[in-house]
């Protein structure tokens, strides 16, 4: 079982790409199983085919500790088996924790069955607290993947991500796999996330077109591969599937200095000099 966290900047499509890429990995016929981190509960919405799920906090504080598997998770499109942690009350408690409750949960529970081939975990944002980098601080997750643009603030939030990557390297022994490039139109923009994963030690392993196909799929609760399988960006993810499937460049990232990440982005005409 290959147990993947996927990071990535707030809002820089890290959901989206997981659930396409899942999807991908699902039309190989591959077992998986995704754990949404977010409080947001939104990284299973689209193979549950926009089904709101319960949260596992949610369900803890409705039901209590005695709970049965079921509840928490729901089968999705090409069988995904789908969790959301959920969050805390709004402005109560930290979300981090809900991390930790609902792999433990799901742990006791039983959910991580011999016949997975991937648990994916899509993590918010950057690594910012305990609760965050959980997957990997605990040896959860071995494989990440950073989701980022050519955008001066994605790649900043990939350099620093690398820096959590690093920290937890010996002790949990996780390692990058690469970055997959969500495009954002960026002049130079995959020249220079190839630049940026270079001096990373790591590769970009995918670049992933922006494509109007992906919003008319999330209106229609589906994945693109779901929704239109024979478009050229249902291809896309296909590719980017084939690709984490067969990959075998894991490393400790060597992550940037400030100076270093800010004259790649000079470079490559994103700053004013």
């Amino acid at each position: 079982m290959r147990q993947v966290a996927i990071y990535g900047k707030g809002g820089i499509g890290k959901s989206t790409t997981t659930q396409n890429l899942n999807a991908g990995l699902a039309a190989m016929g591959k077992n998986i199983m995704i754990v949404g981190c977010d409080p947001k509960a939104d990284s299973t919405r689209l193979i549950l085919g926009g089904l709101a799920q319960t949260s596992v906090l949610d369900t803890l504080r409705e039901e209590g500790e005695d709970i049965d598997l079921d509840l928490v998770l729901k089968m999705g499109y090409g069988g995904i088996r789908c969790v959301e942690s959920g969050g805390p009350e709004p402005g109560v408690g930290c979300a981090g924790r809900g991390i930790i409750t609902s792999i433990s949960l799901l742990e006791r529970l039983g959910a991580y069955t011999d016949d997975l081939d991937y648990v994916f975990y899509d993590v918010l944002g950057d690594v910012v607290c305990g609760g965050f980098a959980m997957p990997i601080r605990e040896g959860k997750a071995r494989e990440i993947y950073i989701v980022c643009s050519g955008e001066m603030m994605a790649l900043y939030a990939a350099n620093n991500i690398s820096k959590g990557i690093r920290k937890y390297a010996n002790t949990g022994g996780v390692r990058l796999g690469g970055l997959i490039c969500n495009s954002r139109n960026v002049d130079g923009e995959a020249d220079l996330v190839s630049a940026v994963a270079k001096e990373l030690g790591t590769q970009m392993i995918h670049f992933v077109p922006r494509d109007n196909m992906v919003q008319r799929a999330e209106i229609n609760k589906k994945t693109v591969i779901e929704y239109d399988p024979d478009c050229s960006q249902a291809g896309e993810y296909r590719a980017l599937a084939q690709k984490i499937d067969g990959n075998d460049m894991f490393v400790i990232p060597k992550p940037l200095t400030q100076e270093r990440l800010e004259a790649l982005l000079m470079e490559h005409g994103i700053l004013d000099a």
